[in-house]
């Protein structure tokens, strides 16, 4: 493990780049470097080895080049809340039940530190761009795994988010736009939820307008934000064993299962793993 004691407090960028011609490679798209406790044989595994092998093939190829940074904490360069409150567990996401989740991830203002931040300025994880690389960082320590799981999703997801075809585009707005049609209440995550809401206050939000309207534009956002909770939940379910806990604001079953299946189609699994519980052998 190296020594950071002499390096201050180093904004995620500046470590990022000091640290970048000792990256350890995962495989052609992702590598590591760990500034935290040194991993151990479990460790690597846990948080790299197998988060990275349950991608889908096709996840995988459309992902730019990301490199990922385990440190002790992260800390924010001011005050506003990045990172939402923790409360993901495998077998157990309540997010949408009163308990606010990684609703964004940050744009670099972050800061590398080995002490804990003062309370009300610790950021869980972020992301940023290097060149052509995607920096991801992660504060580890008083992280549970399972929580260190959803955010590597939530920012892979949102990493293909920012980058999703068009025909991908259309084919996951017709889902949502015909559960919007249908008043079907609810989402997946936190941050679609509230673009959902404002959507629906929205006097021609069903129709979502035309080419160019303040509506469109309103739903698109919208069904980008919904495309990244949905394909958190759909790679994180692959890699991990979790429930989806019901509640006011989750998007009924029936509805959610076929954005599932959809992305399923998308993005097929990796051989030996499974999207629902039926499809695993006894």
């Amino acid at each position: 493990m190296p020594a950071l004691f002499d390096l201050s407090k180093l904004s995620v960028r500046q470590f990022a780049e000091r640290f970048r011609g000792e990256m350890i490679p995962l495989s052609n798209t992702f590598s590591y470097y760990c500034a935290s406790v040194p991993l151990s044989e479990e460790d690597l595994k846990e948080y790299l080895e197998e988060p990275v092998a349950a991608l889908p093939p096709a996840i995988a190829a459309a992902l730019p080049k990301i490199s990922i940074l385990l440190v002790p904490y992260l800390e924010r360069a001011n005050g506003k809340e990045h990172g939402g409150k923790p409360g993901a567990k495998e077998r157990g996401i309540k997010d949408l039940n009163g308990k606010e989740r990684a609703a964004k991830h940050a744009s670099g203002g972050e800061y590398v530190s080995i002490e804990k931040p003062p309370e009300g300025r610790t950021s869980n994880a972020t992301q940023l761009k290097l060149g052509d690389e995607t920096v991801l960082a992660f504060a580890l320590k008083g992280q549970e795994v399972a929580e260190y799981h959803y955010r590597f999703y939530h920012l892979l997801a949102s990493v293909l988010g920012e980058r999703w075809s068009e025909d991908i585009e259309t084919r996951y707005g017709r889902i949502v736009r015909e559960e919007f049609n249908a008043d079907a209440h609810g989402e997946v995550d936190e941050p679609s939820w509230r673009l959902k809401q404002g959507l629906r206050r929205s006097k021609n939000g069903a129709a979502g307008g035309g080419s160019g309207t303040a509506a469109a534009k309103t739903f698109r956002a919208y069904a980008r934000q919904s495309f990244i909770d949905t394909l958190t939940l759909y790679l994180h379910g692959i890699c991990c064993d979790i429930d989806v806990d019901t509640g006011p604001r989750q998007l009924p079953s029936r509805y959610l299962r076929k954005r599932l299946m959809a992305l399923e189609e998308l993005f097929p699994p990796p051989s030996g793993y499974a999207v629902f519980p039926e499809q695993l052998e006894p």
